[in-house]
């Protein structure tokens, strides 16, 4: 038997283990009004299929749906439907969000582009290098290969 299972079993035995306990010493300790990893996880993946589900819908330049959007509109539409509040803007996205390495990125993170400094547009990742967004004037959500390498990605928690 490991340690972190002896130290909650021993506790429990004992008869003064609370779940806040138990958590802790396994490692994982929740803020009241927390959210774990799986549960961000399952936010970011119900975004995903909300904003997949808005294929089609027209660029519209400040537009948050739900029949039109630029593309942080769609991102705000997308994970405020999944249980999750976000900024307006892509900049704003980028702050709020936990930066995480290309090499660490999942679905459902979300893709910024970047211009010398500057943010200038953003996806939500959908694997295999492709990323949902709504694209410019004329054109329509969709599902895009990443077409540069002046991206960075973020998580939302």
């Amino acid at each position: 038997m490991t340690m972190r299972m002896y130290v909650p079993n021993l506790l429990a035995r004992a008869g003064i283990v609370s779940a806040l306990t138990l958590a802790t010493v396994a490692g994982t300790t929740l803020a009241p009004g927390g959210t774990t990893g799986a549960d961000a996880a399952a936010v970011s993946a119900k975004a995903l299929r909300i904003a997949a589900s808005k294929e089609g819908s027209p660029y519209q330049y400040g537009a948050i749906g739900p029949r039109r959007f630029d593309c942080s509109g769609l991102m705000l539409y997308s994970f405020r439907r999944a249980g999750k509040a976000l900024p307006r803007t892509a900049t704003g996205q980028y702050r709020r969000t936990r930066h995480v390495p290309a090499g660490s990125r999942r679905t459902g993170d979300l893709v910024f582009f970047h211009a010398g400094k500057g943010i200038y547009h953003v996806g939500i990742y959908a694997g295999s290098s492709q990323v949902w967004h709504a694209p410019k004037p004329g054109t329509v959500v969709r599902l895009e290969k990443i077409w540069s390498r002046s991206v960075s990605y973020g998580r939302v928690g």
